[in-house]
């Protein structure tokens, strides 16, 4: 991801994470270990978050945890996010339709963000989290981002980066990749056939909403979406309509309000 971090925050997130990964409480010299930073600092980060009620203390044995107060304030945020709250409904029903993993993401940088996952009724689907990075040139989401741009665009950007193989079947060579996006366009929908993980196909579009370019794939399992991925477009560019309309008219409306 392109940018600059700061360094403090950067540790702020190790720290929940590692209690994400621990599943248990974890005393400071076992938290300051999974985050790599010394003890001294983790214990200054540790005592402004206790004191602001993020962190509490357990006398036996002598150990931290985390508190709900991260969650609620998370799950506030997160249920008036503008896009998500209306998407949502409609992409749970694009998974029922698909019984597939539905994902809403955008472009961030070089990267797509996942902003909305909705996996799949199937016991064996593929799994994926909100807030987790992918390439533009291997996912479809990427891919789908990718054709939202002018060729010219599209040339210019590829002109300056070195495309990596995440899988064997990653497309790395340049004129490959921009033959692939433009014909995806033609035909409105844009496939990744194991390019960003090995065995999992994806189908994905894009939409524009007030400047905004969002893509959603519908992804599963190879053998699935290959045999049915006609049909899976279908869906996928009828839901995105659908969604594309809603998200103008609210746009609309909260324009109006203000």
């Amino acid at each position: 991801m392109t940018g600059v971090t700061v360094t403090a925050i950067d540790r702020v997130i190790d720290i929940f994470e590692a209690f994400q990964n621990s599943q248990q409480p974890l005393s400071l010299t076992e938290l300051a270990e999974a985050v790599e930073v010394p003890k001294s600092t983790c214990h200054a980060i540790v005592s402004t978050l206790t004191a602001r009620g993020y962190l509490y203390t357990l006398s036996r044995p002598r150990a931290l945890y985390p508190t709900r107060r991260m969650y609620d304030v998370m799950h506030d945020i997160s249920r008036n996010d503008p896009f998500i709250r209306r998407a949502t409904p409609v992409l749970e029903r694009l998974r029922d339709a698909t019984r597939e993993t539905i994902i809403l993401g955008k472009r961030q940088g070089d990267l797509v963000i996942y902003l909305q996952v909705v996996e799949g009724l199937n016991s064996i689907r593929y799994s994926a989290k909100p807030g987790e990075f992918k390439p533009l040139h291997s996912s479809s989401i990427g891919k789908a981002l990718l054709g939202s741009l002018k060729e010219k665009d599209l040339r210019a950007w590829l002109k300056e980066r070195k495309l990596n193989a995440i899988t064997a079947t990653t497309k790395v060579e340049h004129e490959t990749l921009v033959q692939d996006v433009l014909a995806s366009r033609k035909a409105g929908y844009f496939v990744t056939r194991g390019e960003n993980v090995s065995d999992v196909w994806a189908v994905a579009t894009f939409i524009n909403v007030h400047g905004e370019t969002l893509a959603v794939a519908v992804a599963g399992p190879q053998h699935r979406i290959e045999a049915n991925l006609e049909e899976m477009a279908r869906l996928l560019i009828a839901s995105c309509s659908f969604l594309s309309r809603q998200l103008v008219q609210h746009q609309g409306d909260e324009s109006e309000k203000r």
